[in-house]
């Protein structure tokens, strides 16, 4: 666990190829289909949050740290630093390859690229004109509450605090969907399929499902009785069929809820926590989920069984505000308004911790035991 001085409000791990061409700057190796046997001590992730616009002293930044999965570690400093004035990076959707990342402030959305970050100076970096570029589709429509590219990174999705759904071609910003009422309240959370066809969107008081080379909503998945919908994530299945998981809360705990995605119906609701889901995540293997919740505990469950593999109590001083799985699902980062990233190693399906070490213990037990028997009847030993 490392403590970066500011509340984090977002986190996501940063394209492989990225890191290789734009940030630790190895153009040798930028090929997306090149091994590099030294990957697992090159991985980054991006952090962003601060104090917002008050006097508080606390600074509104971008932070790009180095994660270590030989060590299971996060750089203790991190490599790009880049602080934004009083607009404080409340949500942001990194591209699926190296086109940046796109922050959503007070009264716009900006993109940034990852070089222009990580050459800047540490110390007070402010960010300037070379940094950033704002989207002018996105200035002064009001505060952007939930951001998504789509897995090639050719469309975005922004969804805003007064419940208005923007979807545009990326990065010529076309139009696609401009829809003033997509939800009576913010939207708070967007997920593309798998393929790129549908686009979910989560607001008060439902989920929407948007075709959206159509432009236009094909199925509304309600709540029942007291859920309070909190993020939704598509993910692949299993036999390769997609599923869409919406994370609930109730007055009774915290809920995942499957949908069909051919259908969309209902499949399943499943009681996960006693206490309220304020964060979630599908590993992109599609076996694991992650919950974060607002005492600050962290769970990782089975996404078949929805039983509960992992869980580390007080991950955090306070709720967990993301949660973001490696692209080999091995591990999970965990953030908060506490300031601290956490680094989770994923125990493997079925293993506990603590197991391997019994099971060694019991072999060698049992060699014990078959030895002794045959030094016994060799007449070796009385």
């Amino acid at each position: 666990m490392q403590s970066y001085g500011v509340p984090i409000y977002a986190a996501d791990w940063i394209p492989e190829v990225a890191v290789r061409s734009k940030i630790l700057m190895d153009p040798e190796k930028s090929e997306e289909n090149d091994v590099d046997e030294s990957w697992s001590s090159r991985s980054c992730i991006v952090l962003s949050g601060g104090g917002g616009e008050g006097r508080s002293g606390i600074p509104n930044v971008i932070l790009i740290c180095r994660v270590d999965l030989d060590t299971n570690s996060l750089s203790e400093q991190p490599l790009g630093r880049l602080v934004l004035g009083t607009d404080l990076p409340y949500r942001m959707a990194v591209h699926p390859r190296e086109g940046g990342l796109i922050c959503a402030l007070q009264n716009s959305c900006r993109l940034f690229g990852w070089d222009n970050i990580i050459m800047s100076p540490r110390e007070d970096n402010q960010a300037g004109e070379e940094s950033e570029e704002v989207i002018q589709e996105l200035k002064d429509v009001g505060q952007q509450l939930a951001l998504a590219f789509n897995p090639e990174g050719s469309v975005l999705a922004a969804g805003a605090e007064d419940g208005t759904l923007r979807v545009f071609e990326w990065p010529s910003m076309n139009s696609l969907l401009n829809e003033s009422q997509a939800h009576y309240s913010s939207v708070k959370s967007l997920t593309f399929s798998e393929n790129g066809k549908f686009l979910v969107s989560l607001g008060g008081p439902l989920c929407r499902v948007w075709e959206v080379n159509a432009s236009t909503a094909v199925a509304s998945l309600s709540k029942e009785k007291d859920e309070m919908f909190a993020s939704c994530r598509f993910s692949v299945y299993s036999a390769g069929n997609e599923v869409l998981y919406v994370a609930a809360n109730t007055e009774r705990g915290g809920s995942i809820i499957t949908w069909d995605t051919k259908s969309w119906k209902r499949k399943e609701s499943k009681p996960i926590e006693k206490n309220s889901i304020s964060a979630f995540n599908v590993s992109p293997d599609g076996k694991l989920l992650a919950i974060g919740t607002l005492e600050g505990d962290v769970l990782i469950l089975d996404s078949t069984r929805k039983q509960t593999n992992q869980i580390v109590k007080k991950a955090h001083l306070g709720l967990v505000t993301a949660l973001t799985f490696s692209p080999d699902s091995r591990c999970l980062v965990s953030v908060s308004f506490d300031s601290r990233a956490r680094l989770t190693v994923i125990n493997k399906q079925g293993e506990k911790p603590g197991t391997r070490w019994w099971i060694l213990a019991i072999l060698f037990v049992f060699l014990y035991v078959v030895a002794y028997y045959f030094l016994k009847a060799k007449g070796i030993i009385p």
